[in-house]
């Protein structure tokens, strides 16, 4: 090849290889799909009728702006993706997209989204969801995430909205229940996230990113899971006696909230080998079915309303 052939196929643009698939991994559709499941939470037990095509807008909205941050995400943490075993099949570290392509992709999605639910349902719920889009963004994944251990407490609020884009979508307004939904989501997520950073730290600690069990070590992790799990029980429970919602959510909530403390006290009892392995990871498992039941009782609950009166 001559000198001139070689510089010519450097500068050749890429074609890509990406496929479906590969832009479908780039939404983080696991996540997404928590962040459908609470934020119909949130559109279902808002007050007044609210038109079925405006509310199928507002979920897909969410939806679609949860995949541009999920997208954007990716691209800018490409580099430590690279470097753990849990991302290193992720589309850009495996050469299936380019950082250029995910950042594309992840800002016309947002911009669409965003655009869509403010013309189409109203103005504040699209600025509530650029807000979301923005605190995950730039102030979760830029500014916190490689710089604090308390990246996912503060972090976590990004994650908290989605019931509160819903609520507002349907209402124009905010109230005190989704305020609530927030602080559930919010509360949760610590618990959640740290027991995933227990088994695996030294994927964090491989990749430089400053998790609490990373920069405080294991037993701190684990006395910290151990109070956010206390807070996050008693806060899931507090709407029953508050009135908020009935006695279905609050029997739900404490029986589920028991087997996020047993599970919690088990993670710190057990500090070394297979046993504290297993323990982090049953709780983080039993963690992500917790928020869905929790939720999904709610739902129930909507749903026994409009039947009552039917059945007389």
């Amino acid at each position: 090849m001559s000198i001139v052939e070689h510089h010519f196929d450097l500068a050749a643009p890429r074609i890509s290889e990406a496929g479906v698939a590969d832009y479908i991994a780039l939404l983080k559709p696991r996540v997404m799909s928590l962040v459908v499941f609470t934020a119909l939470v949130g559109l279902m037990i808002a007050p007044g009728h609210f038109h079925p095509v405006l509310a199928f807008t507002s979920i897909l909205c969410i939806a679609v702006g949860a995949g541009a941050s999920g997208a954007l995400n990716m691209w800018y943490e490409s580099d430590i993706d690279a470097l753990m075993s849990r991302t290193a099949n992720r589309p850009i570290p495996r050469g299936r997209v380019t950082r250029p392509e995910a950042l594309t992709f992840g800002m016309t999605l947002a911009f669409f989204a965003v655009m869509t639910l403010g013309i189409l349902v109203n103005w504040y719920a699209g600025a509530l969801l650029a807000f979301t889009i923005f605190f995950y963004v730039v102030i979760y994944t830029m500014a916190l995430k490689r710089w604090t251990a308390q990246n996912i407490v503060i972090g976590g609020a990004a994650g908290a909205l989605p019931p509160v884009v819903a609520w507002v979508a349907a209402t124009g307004s905010l109230s005190v229940e989704p305020v609530l939904l927030f602080l559930i989501i919010f509360f949760w997520t610590p618990p959640h996230f740290w027991a995933l950073a227990l088994f695996r730290n030294d994927d964090y600690a491989r990749a430089g990113v400053p998790m609490l069990p990373v920069v405080a070590g294991p037993d701190a992790t684990r006395l910290q899971i151990l109070l956010y799990t206390i807070v996050l029980v008693a806060v899931a429970a507090a709407p029953w006696p508050l009135g908020v919602f009935d006695a279905v959510y609050g029997v739900a909530s404490l029986i589920l909230g028991a087997g996020m403390v047993w599970l919690a006290i088990d993670v710190y009892r057990h500090r070394d080998g297979a046993e504290a392995s297993r323990a982090t990871k049953k709780l983080f498992a039993f963690s992500i079915f917790y928020l869905f039941a929790l939720f999904a009782t709610l739902l129930i609950e909507v749903a026994v309303r409009a039947i009552a009166p039917l059945l007389g």
